[in-house]
């Protein structure tokens, strides 16, 4: 009876996915077990750091800053070597070698092969995430990628919903065991990619009928109007590191909000997502995507804004609801726009320079909030991130002017 009332519902579903090629789904749900297994350990690995290796809570954030900074510098490696060896071998050997990282790190108790460990995890986890998004602009048209992207943020997400819930309780029996768990996840996508995920980098006949251009990053540092982009949208970055980042110490130094409150705060993040990232993409891919961005910087200094005006848990939950509406408007239309600003034999160096974006906005943003909060009134942290969002906003609407109208793909 339900499912004749709602003919139409259906219909509607199997419209807007029918586009979609088999090879998107395998990523899909690879990435639904991917991201499941991960999150089982990565939620816990402070504690088990302490823990395991009897370190002061200093050398632990240090070790995730070696981890950090080193991905960071290795996104430089990842760009050229997607385009130059293609995105299933590097996503192979990505996955593979956070798998041997996780069970090398239930074996060691010592801090010197823990270094090894994060500089190792740090240098190959790049090339994934480059991978993936460099295979998704091959495989879906210029018109449907937004929508596209918002689909694999969506099943992220629900992973990392899935996972810590289920990591708590494996870890409160045995570390290793979640470990091995996470890592066995891991290889099973890797394997997924290997046997049934074909290679989507251009042939070399394809590449004959292509201009010639640098392999370096030589052509994209020449390519203005997308530096300007990446500029704006590390600032709007900036805005967005400030409530995910400082909102957690702010609410319980100077209104006693506790993590178990603060946890549900989080949690409505990563629910939002889940639930309605692609209904709101869906709705703002018919539209150019820099005019869209802008109204994801307003949302966004909205959100970080109204922190500010906040005194208590509901209050800070609000503003955790408009930032988050802005983060499913900003996150898969400015890949989308990368991915059509990028010629297709360079798509690899191109998402890696968009993907510095995130590594400098979280960089920068945190210590410009913490200036605030030190130099001036922790409020002040708010009112720094308002002005972020709306210059970000107003950088939008500028780049909409000199970019491209509409904004083409280059291929």
């Amino acid at each position: 009876m339900g499912l004749r009332s709602h003919p139409g519902l259906f219909d509607r579903v199997r419209q807007t996915t029918a586009g979609y090629p088999r090879q998107f789904w395998l990523l899909f749900w690879g990435m639904l077990i991917n991201a499941a297994g991960s999150s089982m350990v990565w939620p816990f690995m402070t504690i088990y750091m302490r823990r395991r290796l009897d370190i002061p809570l200093t050398t632990v954030a240090l070790l995730l800053t070696l981890n950090s900074v080193t991905g960071l510098a290795a996104t430089f490696v990842a760009g050229p070597a997607v385009d130059r060896f293609g995105r299933k071998g590097a996503m192979v050997l990505s996955l593979g070698a956070g798998s041997v990282t996780l069970i090398a790190m239930s074996i060691f108790d010592t801090l010197q092969p823990w270094v090894i460990l994060m500089l190792f995890n740090g240098a190959f986890g790049p090339l994934y995430r480059v991978g993936v998004d460099s295979m998704v602009a091959d495989l879906i048209e210029p018109e449907r990628r937004a929508g596209a992207y918002a689909l694999l943020r969506m099943i992220t997400n629900l992973g990392i919903a899935i996972g810590p819930s289920v990591g708590g309780f494996v870890t409160a029996v045995s570390y290793a065991l979640a470990f091995y768990i996470a890592a066995g996840a891991g290889a099973a996508f890797a394997l997924l990619i290997l046997f049934f995920v074909a290679e989507t980098l251009l042939t070399k006949q394809d590449a004959l009928d292509q201009p010639r251009r640098d392999s370096s990053y030589g052509p994209i540092l020449r390519d203005r109007p997308f530096l300007a982009f990446c500029g704006v949208y590390t600032l709007a970055t900036m805005t967005y590191s400030l409530m995910m980042v400082l909102l957690p110490v702010y609410a319980k130094e100077n209104f006693g909000v506790p993590e178990n409150q603060y946890g549900f705060v989080m949690a409505t993040n990563a629910a939002m997502v889940v639930l309605f990232q692609y209904t709101i993409t869906r709705a703002t891919e018919q539209y150019h995507h820099l005019p869209v961005l802008a109204v994801g910087s307003l949302f966004y200094a909205l959100g970080v804004g109204s922190v500010a005006l906040g005194w208590n848990f509901p209050t800070f939950l609000v503003s955790m609801v408009v930032l988050t509406i802005g983060e499913m408007v900003m996150i898969p239309t400015s890949t989308a726009l990368t991915a059509n600003l990028a010629p297709p034999d360079m798509r690899g160096r191109y998402m890696s320079v968009y993907g510095l974006t995130w590594g400098i906005g979280f960089g920068i943003g945190p210590v410009a909030g913490g200036f605030l909060n030190d130099n001036l009134a922790p409020v002040m942290i708010w009112y720094g991130g308002l002005a972020m969002g709306l210059a970000a906003a107003l950088g939008f609407a500028l780049l909409r002017r000199g970019l491209y109208a509409p904004l083409p793909a280059r291929n």
